[in-house]
């Protein structure tokens, strides 16, 4: 694709229409400064120079004759009133033509990166806005839908500019949808288009979108959680998992509820530097670990937001390369971006007295994020919550269709023992996945933070003679925040409010995303007695193949070309 600059042209000096993207670059067609000026520019431009030279010349002489005579400086003749209004005139001159090219210069350098976003030759003319001064942005595109399309296809409009060319993100997805349709010769007939804010995700949450999956949200609760009841929204498209989680919340209810405890807060971010040897990388660690340097350390960090507040620092070495594990609250957001910006304070801050550091990466996966990590498991990670209740033994048998006795020999044989043979890492449980990413997905979280925040040990003990079961779950890092990313999407920020956790919270920043992990948690729970409890009664085949198989023909359903 051929490429070049867009001018605009002067309708009082040309017949060309406006509108047109155009390969032409006559002066004559557009206005130019010098147009004004009553000398061509190159003489203009070498009578002031030669103008700066001798008044600067004059009045340097001027000022050592002076000096030599012991003259006042301020006393000044015609001649050297002269020199000096000369001299500010023509570095006036010279500082704004030097300053326009530059800053001309610099704006068509970034013409240049975006030149390859216009075609040689559109298929439709685009009006443009003339005016002279000064130059309007890049115009949008337009035209008939069709030939853009067409033009996407073809390559000469990439498809990600389209919502900023349009200005109509709605349309954008519509038009690129085609594209892709006709370029790929498969249709997308299942995959709704309306009914969807494009806008609220532009530059935010989803790029070059063509769509959105319809994903059902049910509700399981009452959920019993210190002393107040909420009722969880789950996205999932597992048949049973809704229904099950349910059944859980039934059997705590009944139980005189849950009660979960945050027993730590705080988001981590583990740059990674490298020295030229190991003894200085170990000097960095046993600096950063002297708690007399921490509180400095942590007026640096949290400059980075007000909600920002470091809670530790820890080392690890491996060679000559150092893994500072970060760790600090970040309110009700959760936080990566919030940690990732007070890290590099740090970082920049370590430089003056470490000039020998190179930073690798502000990640060096010591954090961990979106991966199984002991370190997560051991220290944790966004919120550490541990959840418990005590159901009752007849509640066991009437909801629960089983034995407080085959629960606890069970969860001994397979979240533990079962768990242990499979050398898990944090899998010390039935499916606590299921309920995480349920939960996150209908409330905006980060789905493969999943992988973290399923880690969890569900423990289940016979307790008051043996009558009832004490079940409990710990989970050291859940990361939630109910600000931020998808949070402020309509459909999730309503599942945040149906939980009473939408936003941020005012009045103790941080409490509503603490509220929210010990939800989270206490789902869990729920989720992971009624499972077991299927599966210690032997049901879970048959529950599963009444709720999570479907009679209906899909095939039929279906459009001819899927």
């Amino acid at each position: 694709m051929e490429l070049h600059r867009r001018t605009i042209s002067n309708p009082l000096r040309s017949s060309k229409p406006a509108g047109k993207f155009s390969t032409e670059t006559d002066s004559a067609s557009a206005v130019q400064a010098s147009d004004a000026l009553p000398l061509p520019i190159r003489h203009t431009n070498k009578l002031f120079s030669a103008l700066f030279m001798v008044s600067i010349y004059y009045l340097m002489c001027r000022w050592r004759d002076k000096i030599r005579t012991t003259t006042p400086l301020h006393v000044v003749t015609l001649s050297e009133i002269s020199a000096i209004v000369g001299f500010i005139a023509s570095l006036i001159y010279l500082i704004s033509f030097f300053g326009i090219a530059y800053v001309q210069s610099f704006i068509s350098s970034h013409d240049d990166d975006d030149e390859f976003l216009l075609p040689s030759n559109p298929p439709a003319p685009c009006p443009l806005v003339c005016s002279e001064k000064p130059p309007l942005p890049a115009a949008p595109l337009s035209g008939d839908d069709e030939e853009i399309v067409s033009a996407v296809v073809s390559g000469k409009i990439p498809s990600y500019i389209l919502e900023s060319r349009l200005g109509d993100c709605r349309r954008a997805a519509g038009i690129r949808r085609e594209a892709i349709s006709r370029i790929t010769g498969r249709g997308m007939e299942g995959l709704p288009l309306d009914g969807f804010d494009y806008d609220s995700i532009l530059g935010q949450c989803c790029e070059m979108p063509v769509g959105y999956v319809q994903l059902p949200v049910g509700i399981a609760g009452p959920l019993l959680l210190n002393g107040k009841e909420y009722f969880v929204p789950m996205a999932t498209t597992e048949g049973c998992l809704v229904a099950s989680t349910n059944r859980g919340c039934k059997a705590i209810a009944a139980s005189d509820g849950a009660v979960s405890v945050v027993l730590k807060d705080g988001m981590t971010r583990a740059p990674v530097v490298r020295f030229a040897t190991a003894k200085r990388a170990a000097e960095l660690k046993f600096f950063l670990e002297d708690p007399r340097n921490f509180e400095t350390l942590a007026i640096v960090f949290d400059r980075s937001s007000r909600f920002a507040k470091l809670q530790g620092i820890k080392c690890s070495l491996a060679g000559r390369n150092l893994y500072m594990r970060f760790c600090c609250r970040t309110g009700d957001a959760m936080g990566m971006n919030m940690v990732s910006k007070g890290v590099q304070n740090v970082l920049d801050c370590l430089q003056n007295d470490f000039p020998d550091m190179d930073v690798i990466s502000i990640s060096g996966n010591f954090c961990s994020d979106k991966k199984p990590a002991a370190v997560n498991w051991i220290e944790g990670r966004g919120k550490s919550v541990v959840c418990e209740a005590i159901i009752k033994g007849e509640i066991v048998k009437k909801v629960l269709k089983t034995s407080v006795s085959a629960l606890v020999e069970l969860n001994v044989i397979k979240n533990l023992a079962g768990s242990a043979v499979a050398g898990a890492l944090g899998g010390f449980n039935a499916h606590a996945s299921n309920i995480v990413t349920a939960i996150y997905i209908a409330t905006g979280q980060d789905p493969a933070q999943n992988v973290e925040s399923s880690h969890c040990i569900t423990m289940m003990e016979a307790v008051n003679d043996n009558n009832d079961l004490h079940i409990s779950v710990t989970m050291p890092s859940i990361e939630v925040g109910t600000v931020g990313g998808g949070t402020q999407l309509a459909s999730q920020s309503a599942c945040l409010n149906l939980l009473g956790v939408k936003g941020a919270n005012l009045d103790s920043p941080g409490a509503n995303s603490r509220l929210l992990a010990t939800i989270v948690a206490a789902s869990v729970l729920a989720g992971e007695l009624s499972l077991m409890s299927a599966l210690a009664a032997g049901q879970l085949v048959k529950s599963h193949m009444k709720f999570n198989r479907s009679s209906r023909d899909m095939s039929k359903s279906l459009p001819s070309d899927a």
